[in-house]
């Protein structure tokens, strides 16, 4: 039974070469892409914490805005969500 995700990262970042990156960096440590500048998965506080340091070493002085969010269970399934296709 896959973990209920517990971390979500969205960034604004206006620089294509290192927003490529900070995606990279997200999808080396498992989280999926679920919008174009957001992530979502399951890590540990102390991956959480390492991610976040990399990304910073990554992006280095470069303008970004990049927020992540740790999720407790009960917020997950109180989420509200509109997934519709054509």
């Amino acid at each position: 039974m896959p973990k209920t995700p517990n971390t979500l990262l969205v960034y604004d970042i206006p620089d294509d070469g290192k927003r490529s990156k900070i995606a990279d960096i997200c999808l080396d440590y498992g989280l999926d892409r679920i919008q174009f500048s957001a992530f979502l998965g399951w890590l540990l506080k102390t991956q959480q914490e390492e991610l976040f340091l990399k990304i910073k070493k990554t992006l280095g002085k470069k303008a970004a805005n990049i927020q992540l969010f740790s999720i407790g269970e009960d917020d997950w399934k109180k989420r509200k969500v509109i997934d519709q296709k054509e």
